[in-house]
């Protein structure tokens, strides 16, 4: 498998989102508990909370732009 067909596989970007993008699952998905405190101002946020938040939006970026590569080669 190539780094081109690694980035451009949704099937694998949508596996890891709902696994590693979500986890833990209670009492809520983590993403977005961390996306509702940002929202909120971030106040209290330290820097484990953003890197943490990036950790666990990683997989959904990627998905959507494995997306949009896959459209657009279509």
């Amino acid at each position: 498998m190539n780094q081109t067909s690694l980035f451009s596989n949704p099937l694998l970007w949508l596996v890891l989102s709902l696994t590693l993008g979500l986890a833990p699952f209670t009492p809520e998905p983590h993403i977005w508990e961390k996306i509702k405190w940002v929202a909120a101002g971030a106040e209290g946020m330290a820097p484990i909370d953003w890197f943490d938040l990036v950790m666990h939006a990683t997989p959904w970026v990627l998905l959507v732009w494995s997306i949009f590569y896959r459209l657009r080669n279509r």
